[in-house]
């Protein structure tokens, strides 16, 4: 990533976001480095608890043999396939075999939401997963992700919408965790305008989550547009200053 862009953004955040977290952001490689390796942790549960750590300073490396949920590995391009009754265990689940989440009426209306959602092959062998502050010149994000409250979710959905006609520069799809943050970017990353995504809506990936926050997500591009926006938006007025004091509040 340019470092130049880099530090704009982190003053330009700074600035405006008092105290609010860095984004993370995660790009796929074909190689990892030795002191990345050395700092990812699997886990063995749901791979948004590892956000956590990447959100504290860590890095997190996944590939596609790595352990963890069935879920994050097709959601992110290293499986193609939703697993064996997929929708019944999206709907009421099969007495014996699968407990059912409940999140869909009935497994055809499961299957139809897994089918509106093909998935992608990722790009590279791995997906390098790192805070904002932490990324190095050479690697070029491809999604970027804001763990954000609601006052900060607030700038973001405002800024998001500043150079967009329609009122729909920001979408809210039903899925999981994951999906939100990687698979929903991708599908976006492909749309000459490409919408951002609020997420972590996931009931199931709530306890893995900081009580308060939800997830802002958008392809590294839309970023880079919305960035070049902040210094003329809504931003510098007094309107603004309110909730960016309550940020800087809330977060001393």
């Amino acid at each position: 990533m340019n470092a130049q862009f880099q530090k704009e953004f982190q003053q330009k955040w700074k600035k405006y976001f008092p105290g609010a977290e860095l984004p993370v952001a995660y790009f796929y490689t074909d190689e990892v480095s030795a002191k990345d390796a050395k700092d990812s942790r699997d886990e063995e549960h749901c791979i948004i608890a590892a956000f956590d750590r990447v959100r504290r300073g860590h890095t997190f490396v996944y590939a596609k043999d790595s352990p963890g949920c069935k879920g994050w590995a097709r959601h992110t391009g290293f499986s193609q396939q939703a697993g064996p009754n997929f929708e019944y265990f999206l709907s009421y689940g099969l007495p014996g075999v699968v407990e059912g989440e409940r999140y869909k009426k009935t497994p055809d209306l499961a299957k139809a939401h897994t089918a509106n959602h093909p998935g992608f092959e990722a790009p590279g062998k791995y997906m390098v997963i790192k805070r904002w502050d932490k990324l190095a010149p050479a690697e070029e994000p491809f999604g970027v992700i804001f763990f954000a409250t609601p006052d900060v979710l607030s700038g973001l959905f405002a800024l998001a919408n500043y150079d967009r006609s329609d009122p729909h520069g920001v979408i809210a799809p039903m899925g999981s965790g994951c999906s939100s943050i990687v698979l929903n970017v991708w599908e976006e990353a492909q749309s000459e305008a490409p919408r951002c995504v609020l997420g972590m809506f996931d009931v199931s990936a709530r306890p893995q989550v900081r009580r308060g926050h939800l997830t802002f997500a958008m392809p590294f591009r839309r970023l880079e547009q919305m960035a070049a926006n902040m210094d003329e938006s809504f931003l510098i007025t007094g309107s603004w200053k309110k909730v960016r004091g309550r940020i800087k509040h809330a977060a001393a």
